[in-house]
């Protein structure tokens, strides 16, 4: 079966981050909060060659490792009003954007695109916190980003330049494959589907292991062999041209113990409404968190 070699280098949908673009940066990259979503976006700038002096982080609890990364040149919490930034990526929780935010007003000044990967603030938070006019873009990762193998969807308000979404998916490419859609309401299935989806996998493999025991294998047996297979799947997808379904179907024998499982899997009342109905609650609650 023929395989693709996976990339290098974390890609985009595009022919992956073009370095150009951030070589050419008028002014620095602000980093607003450096969790484990920020952070990761962090090491994937550094990882594609961004000069670490053109990095700003404010995080009031940064770890070791970024104060070591301030000694090769990157600012860490300076006073943000004497910075001129060509972009803000606003990464931290949702829950305390609307205090945090405001105070940050001044960044937006200079022109910057205001990048939120904040789960539920929509852009129009965004142009209400940083002023009309402002250019914003709300994007969804999920949290493969950590490993460079992040998925993450983008829209973009009106005032964002061609220019200004280039270096979006240049900063947000680091992590990943970034795609781009028109409508801002798709972002609630991408939050669905793409951002709690890694979730929906992990249980897959928990899921897995608890029936492997049902059955008789000792537990470490079965976590070990429900992992390394959950694991070597998604690999052995990302890695081949054909799409799961064919992948499925060349794993399945007429009459053989797969086709056995999967009648039960792909029964009208199994795996395929169940997910359904899990996607239907987790876009609705995104909506309800969006207001």
């Amino acid at each position: 079966m023929p395989q693709r070699k996976p990339d290098p280098t974390p890609a985009t949908t595009a022919a992956g981050p073009s370095k150009s673009v951030l070589a050419g940066l008028r002014g620095p990259i602000v980093l607003v909060g450096a969790g484990k979503m920020g952070g990761a976006l962090l090491d994937g700038w550094l990882r594609l060659g961004l000069d670490p002096r053109k990095i700003v982080v404010l995080e009031p609890q940064p770890s070791p490792e970024m104060a070591a990364q301030a000694i090769s040149g990157l600012r860490l919490n300076p006073d943000p009003a004497g910075l001129k930034p060509q972009a803000v990526v606003l990464a931290v929780k949702p829950q305390v954007a609307p205090a945090a935010l405001p105070a940050l007003q001044g960044l937006a000044a200079s022109g910057a695109v205001m990048i939120s990967i904040m789960a539920g603030k929509t852009l129009g938070f965004l142009e209400q916190v940083f002023g009309p006019g402002t250019a914003a873009v709300r994007a969804m990762p999920n949290t493969p980003a950590a490993i460079g193998r992040g998925m993450t969807v983008a829209v973009a308000n009106a005032a964002v330049s061609e220019a200004g979404r280039a270096l979006a998916q240049d900063l947000l490419g680091a992590t990943g494959k970034v795609d781009w859609v028109d409508d801002e309401a798709l972002i609630d299935a991408v939050t669905a589907v793409s951002g709690s989806g890694p979730a929906y996998v992990f249980l897959l493999a928990e899921s897995l292991a608890r029936a492997g025991m049902a059955a008789g294998l000792p537990p470490a047996l079965a976590e070990k062999i429900a992992r390394e297979t959950v694991a070597g799947a998604g690999e052995l997808l990302f890695r081949s041209p054909q799409d799961a379904a064919t992948l499925r179907r060349n794993v399945t024998s007429p009459g053989g113990t797969t086709a056995a499982a999967l009648d039960v899997l792909m029964a009208q009342d199994g795996l395929d409404p169940l997910m359904e109905k899990a996607i239907a609650a987790a876009t609705r609650r995104s909506r309800e968190l969006a207001g």
